[in-house]
């Protein structure tokens, strides 16, 4: 059964940093799409980043470019989403994506194979 473990999450003033990070276990992340999205209370999950399956391709959402950056390491099996600069808006689970499935929108979650539980990010101001 495939699981993917999200970690790293937790409360952080405006300015600060955090790096998330996800493993999936029974599964390898080599070969495929990897991403991470965002939930917050009555809204429904935004996809953030994306990666390609060698790591040669990034895409974000918009209020993120310059400060978040995702990145994978296949030998450690995870990928990683370094975030700088956080603002309060970005409090959210965070939720980590893998396989996308080919010719879909990667910011529609319904387009991943896989999703963890996430991981909590608080960001006060």
């Amino acid at each position: 059964q495939v699981q993917l473990v999200e970690s790293g999450g937790g409360s952080v003033q405006a300015g600060g940093s955090l790096r998330l990070s996800c493993t999936p276990s029974g599964y390898t992340i080599r070969y495929i799409w990897m991403g991470w999205f965002r939930q917050t209370p009555g809204k429904e999950r935004e996809g953030v980043a994306t990666i390609n399956h060698i790591g040669s391709t990034t895409y974000y959402t918009d209020s993120v470019k310059g400060r978040f950056t995702i990145s994978r390491n296949d030998t450690e099996n995870s990928v990683y989403l370094q975030m700088n600069n956080l603002k309060p808006e970005d409090t959210g689970k965070y939720i980590c994506a893998a396989s996308l499935l080919e010719g879909t929108n990667w910011r529609d979650i319904n387009s991943w194979r896989f999703s963890g539980q996430g991981t909590q990010v608080t960001v006060s101001s």
